[in-house]
């Protein structure tokens, strides 16, 4: 037995059938999603140009501003510090002796003013293009073609180990918790980013500074890059000039007393 939807009636019109069909579902599919699209974008952006809003700065662009914000706060440091000692040299209630071993301290510590004869060393990564210039020699990987970390330490303990009184990595002086640190191929030093070239300055006996930094196995290793890449090196006598003092914080934060 059938009914008049299954098959047309006599004297009246056929009745059809409402069949599925998927090109209306994924239709009604693509402009809920499109929607979703829009209501993520504008919630993201909160009413901005998401694709240009001055706010959305690169990781480079933020670094490179805490940097600067950084080495304002250490001149502003320095310049409370000298007011500091200014007001304390009034009448501080020291012997002459007690001022003397204040001052053999802080000359110690890298917080003041370093006069005397200078060796600068000047590292710089290699031209991008660079290839091979000694036979034998592969063909240069990224890697081979920049300065790293361990490349700058080796220059830093090498003027330690030449009696070095005193020394600036780029515009800073370097005191015992200072630490040089490199990520891809910028150096972070106390809160500050530099880019190459790197200038290492190092106050103490010029000879026996040079003759250190040659004797090390590091810089030695160093060099075969320099000779074979392309990796910059030199290596100046600057004569008098005047290191500053380290102007930034200096609590530890961490301590561990020698076992």
């Amino acid at each position: 037995m059938s009914n008049s939807a299954d098959s047309p009636g006599t004297g009246s019109s056929p009745v059809r059938r409402r069949g599925f069909r998927p090109v209306r579902v994924l239709t009604a599919g693509v402009f809920a999603l499109a929607g979703l699209i829009f209501f993520t974008s504008f919630n993201t952006a909160k009413g901005t140009n998401i694709r240009t809003d001055d706010s959305l700065l690169k990781l480079s662009d933020l670094i490179h501003e805490r940097s600067h914000k950084n080495g304002a706060l250490e001149e502003s440091n320095g310049a409370l510090r000298g007011d500091i000692e200014s007001l304390a040299e009034r009448d501080d209630g020291r012997t002459e002796a007690e001022d003397d071993q204040l001052a053999d301290l802080e000359h110690r510590a890298g917080t003041q003013e370093l006069k005397g004869e200078a060796v600068t060393v000047t590292l710089d990564d290699a031209p991008p293009n660079a290839t091979a210039k000694l036979p034998g020699y592969p063909e240069p990987q990224p890697d081979y073609l920049v300065i790293h970390q361990q490349d700058l330490q080796a220059v830093v303990n090498a003027m330690w180990q030449g009696g070095a009184e005193g020394i600036k990595v780029m515009d800073q002086r370097l005191i015992s918790t200072s630490a040089v640190r490199c990520v891809g191929n910028t150096l972070i030093l106390q809160g500050r980013v530099y880019s190459p070239p790197y200038r290492i300055t190092a106050v103490g006996d010029p000879e026996k500074l040079k003759d250190a930094l040659a004797a090390s196995p590091a810089i030695q290793n160093y060099m075969v890059y320099v000779n074979v890449y392309g990796l910059g090196w030199k290596v100046e006598d600057e004569g008098p000039v005047t290191l500053p003092g380290y102007s930034g914080t200096v609590d530890l934060h961490h301590a561990k007393p020698v076992e």
